[in-house]
């Protein structure tokens, strides 16, 4: 099952959204539909909800919202009671709803506050329905007939745009027609999110191009690693420690479009162990070897991800290894060192352009490792005693 985020400001559309991936085949999980599902009549959390704030809060075997409110809002304490009741019922309902649907190919969570609530971890790809908050307002303030002020409030309470950025995956612009939207949200589910289920589903990694270096200026490598690391750690736990390393880990540095990340673990064996969550999140992977140079070679664990619109190299070394000293310490001395940056990044052009014709990248990284070996001797040299 590939689990997807969905989420917008309010104003943006993101129904309309989630309707095209319904029509597309998705199921989809409404978040509003739960909250309202659980405090519906004859549900537990009812009974729960009346011993907390009064019998007051019930009418006629149902909610009455507003009595709720007006008990629920009027301190902090009385509020953390309303979320510690209202929350774990919210998740066992929502939990529910995803082994229901555990044979789906794509699941789509459409949570409004998945920003706000940190949940974004928890998908293997997030969407954010994208529209500037002035559209924002006059849509509220038309199809829903809110008077400006109130429109204003709302927008305000939620997480703004640079927060969403920085957690979610795919924008889809929102801005336009429906007919766009709906050509965008096609473009995506052929292009991304039917071959990413598909791999997932088969334990497959994506296919890759040939070698292709990209100017870094305008990319976002380090808020996409840091993305990509929290969901490694919600998938596995926080207890291992997981670095952004290679070239996309270097400010300035031109680099092939593919993220690496080393994962550090005690031993071979724990590695091993990980390799069934790894795969269910995405990264499957097999026994491998760094190659240290004058035939020596050093055992590790090789993953990269299912996902055809993100490419990700996990690399999960032993803590104590040549090859994750030599990974970290070489990261430094390239964000450190102009000199030797500019240096490696002339050998990365000329190799490029060496197996630009090349059908895979294995060929451009094979004619690197002799600088390595260099770097190696300067960087772990007891690794050479």
């Amino acid at each position: 099952m590939l689990k997807i985020g969905l989420t917008g400001g309010i104003g943006a559309g993101k129904s309309t959204v989630s309707e095209i991936l319904a029509a597309h085949g998705a199921v989809i999980i409404d978040a509003d539909k739960i909250a309202r599902e659980v405090v519906a009549p004859g549900e537990p959390l009812l009974e729960e909800l009346a011993k907390r704030f009064g019998e007051d809060v019930i009418t006629g075997g149902g909610l009455d919202r507003g009595q709720l409110a007006a008990a629920a809002f009027v301190d902090e304490e009385s509020t953390d009671a309303l979320n510690a009741l209202m929350h774990p019922a919210i998740r066992d309902r929502t939990l529910e709803h995803f082994a229901r649907h555990s044979d789906a190919e794509v699941v789509v969570h459409d949570v409004p506050l998945l920003v706000e609530n940190a949940m974004a971890p928890a998908y293997h790809l997030n969407l954010l329905v994208d529209v500037p908050s002035d559209l924002r307002l006059q849509r509220l303030m038309s199809a829903r007939g809110m008077d400006r002020a109130d429109a204003q409030s709302r927008i305000a309470r939620q997480a703004d745009d640079e927060e969403r950025y920085a957690v979610c995956d795919v924008i889809i612009d929102n801005a336009g027609s429906v007919n766009q939207t709906q050509e965008r949200v096609a473009r995506l589910l052929d292009d991304r999110i039917l071959p990413f289920a598909a791999n997932l589903e088969a334990q497959r990694r994506a296919a890759r191009g040939p070698v292709e270096l990209v100017d870094p200026t305008d990319q976002d490598w380090q808020m996409q690693a840091q993305r990509i690391i929290a969901k490694l750690h919600h998938g596995i736990g926080s207890r291992l420690r997981i670095d952004h390393i290679g070239s996309t880990a270097v400010p300035g540095l031109a680099a092939k479009d593919v993220i690496d990340l080393q994962l550090l673990v005690p031993d071979l064996d724990t590695a091993r162990g990980l390799s069934d969550t790894l795969a269910d999140l995405g990264y499957p992977g097999d026994d491998a070897v760094d190659n240290l140079g004058q035939g020596q070679f050093e055992s590790k664990r090789f993953h990269a991800n299912t996902d055809p619109g993100r490419a990700v190299n996990l690399h999960v070394r032993t803590e104590d290894s040549v090859g994750a000293v030599f990974a970290q310490e070489f990261v430094e001395l390239m964000r450190t060192d102009s000199a030797e940056r500019e240096k490696y990044a002339q050998v990365k052009r000329t190799l490029a352009d060496d197996h630009a014709r090349d059908a895979h990248t294995a060929g451009y990284a094979d004619a690197k490792e002799p600088y390595f070996l260099t770097m190696r001797r300067r960087l772990v040299p007891a690794s050479f005693d």
